[in-house]
């Protein structure tokens, strides 16, 4: 087999985030930079030689290019198989699923999920370990070591593989099977949902609007809800993938899907409103003239998730990142079971999920999942909601209110600021962390301070320490005012500010969540010094 070993260079600043590496194209098109990098996963592994590997994206640009690449690496690597979707599409909770399903030791996922695609904007690689989810931070660590010290990477000469035709293909001694991307995934949405009785919903006239954002969830969407559950023509609406998305930003919230919300707001809006991300794994839902937030999904689909088939026999726990509000602990509670806090990147629930602890997972950045894949899935969550909807025979809305009634309401909100320097956010972080020590027991107004910290996690099944994961201001009531610079970005920081507080009272869950917020929001500028310390006097995004 015409192997080529090619001396190379490392490259600063290859580091795998929460989510993988993302750059911009222009950076991952630099001569060796991709090889580099995916010649650093295999060099960090053991025992795969012959074994199977999965690839695929969400399709955005440059999505093609690399995934020669890799098939072509892989090969020279000594893999046995690889699994490429057809025209190198795969979601990444599909990409999990077929991981799972035909026991690969492990895969590669090229996408920089809700960011927006084109020859100027994001690319991400991420590898998955064998039980389908992101690699650990021990796994990301040796990744990034083995980065900084390559010296050559190794690619097949010759031969190349159409990935727009089923079937399997040769590299080499290496086998290449392009699959159907969907057809797993729906496979294992059938045994989970009650597609009968969401088919019957659809029946009844009942009316959806499904925005795909002209990312990877199209195909599926198209597949599942037109094909499958008998939706009208039409429900899915921007279901052809784009390299660049349409020139949108693949980010389902209430800015970035803007179409959406604005149909949902309508005099004749349908009954049910999602979206989806760039590579699948986010969801936002909404009623007519009712948003749910991710918090609150997670809650309600928790409460009710023996309404469906593949979850009547109840949850083991719940987990959700620290950011996430508080809702879900107390339907934890209210079930008996427990609820773990983890830091964000949903690489923190893979062991809780793998121990049989959690079954259900979620985070305040539009993802939610279970123990079905070890990715967030924003497609799951939506036929979940279906799911619910066709056995309660209510609006959203009223679920939701419902919920709250037992409950009570965690009002929350995130404020993102977008681009800011990154000596600027590091500077306000480092100035949160050094006033910790004398913020607690402070007043500020009707609000005392009773913790103040900065986050760490020990994982309870392998008792791995995460540190600064986030600093957290709880006051005396409960509401909290939480404080995190994201690690999604591709172009300086973004500091997220989540604020939270809880209202038992049902006669006042009508209030609006800014106003509500209002006296917390004043203080998250108060005690961080934002506007001071950025020149930002509002946020670029609220959610």
């Amino acid at each position: 087999m015409p192997i080529l070993v090619r001396p190379t260079t490392p490259f600063p600043g290859q580091k795998p985030g929460t989510s993988g590496l993302r750059k911009k194209v222009a950076v991952f098109q630099q001569p060796n930079y991709l090889e580099n990098f995916v010649q650093s996963i295999f060099d960090s592994l053991e025992g795969f030689q012959g074994q199977t590997l999965v690839l695929g994206g969400d399709g955005r640009f440059f999505n093609r290019e690399a995934i020669d690449v890799i098939l072509r690496m892989a090969a020279a690597n000594g893999f046995g198989r690889v699994l490429v979707g057809r025209q190198g599409i795969l979601s990444t909770p599909a990409a999990s699923c077929v991981i799972r399903k035909h026991r690969a030791f492990g895969g590669i996922v090229l996408s920089a999920s809700h960011n927006p695609g084109g020859p100027h904007e994001d690319f991400g690689i991420k590898y998955n370990i064998g039980a389908g989810g992101p690699a650990p931070e021990k796994v990301t660590e040796a990744i990034y070591a083995c980065s900084q010290a390559v010296g050559e990477y190794r690619i097949f000469d010759g031969g190349a593989v159409d990935i727009d035709r089923l079937g399997i293909q040769h590299l080499g001694e290496m086998a290449v099977e392009v699959v159907d991307p969907v057809a797993d995934y729906v496979e294992l949405m059938e045994r989970l949902f009650d597609f009968s009785a969401i088919r019957r919903l659809f029946a009844s006239g009942f009316r959806m609007r499904y925005d795909a954002m002209h990312a990877v969830t199209g195909p599926y969407a198209l597949a599942i809800l037109e094909g499958c559950l008998g939706a009208p023509a039409g429900t899915v609406v921007n279901g052809t993938p784009l390299p660049d998305f349409g020139g949108g930003h693949p980010d389902p919230n209430l800015v970035h899907a803007h179409d959406l919300v604005a149909a949902m707001s309508a005099p004749d809006a349908p009954d049910f409103g999602a979206a989806s991300d760039g590579d699948g794994d986010r969801n936002m839902v909404l009623g007519r003239n009712f948003y749910v937030t991710p918090s609150d999904s997670l809650a309600v689909l928790a409460a009710n998730a023996r309404l469906a088939p593949g979850y009547t026999g109840g949850l083991a726990g719940i987990a959700r990142s620290m950011p996430t509000s508080q809702a879900a602990d107390r339907v934890a509670a209210a079930l008996g079971i427990r609820c773990y806090e983890t830091p964000t990147g949903w690489k923190f629930f893979g062991n809780l999920l793998d121990a049989g602890l959690a079954t259900f997972c979620g985070e305040e950045s539009f993802g939610t999942g279970s123990d079905h894949v070890r990715e967030k899935d924003g497609l799951w969550a939506v036929l979940l909601w279906l799911n619910l909807l066709a056995v309660r025979r209510q609006s959203m809305e009223t679920i939701v209110r419902d919920h709250w009634a037992v409950h009570g309401r965690n009002f929350y909100s995130r404020h993102d600021y977008e681009g800011i320097g990154t000596a600027e956010a590091d500077g306000l972080m480092d100035h949160l962390r050094g006033s910790l020590a004398d913020l607690a027991g402070r007043r500020f107004g009707a609000y005392i301070v009773r913790l103040a910290d900065d986050f760490a996690y020990t994982d309870p099944v392998d008792g791995s320490v995460s540190m600064r994961q986030g600093i957290r201001v709880v006051f005396s009531d409960g509401s909290r005012i939480v404080y995190r610079l994201s690690g999604t970005g591709t172009e300086g920081a973004t500091l997220r500010v989540y604020i939270e507080r809880f209202e038992p009272d049902p006669g006042k869950h009508d209030q609006d969540t800014q106003a509500a917020l209002a006296d917390l929001i004043r203080l998250a500028d108060q005690i961080a010094g934002i506007t001071l310390r950025t020149g930002r006097s509002a946020p670029t995004v609220i959610t």
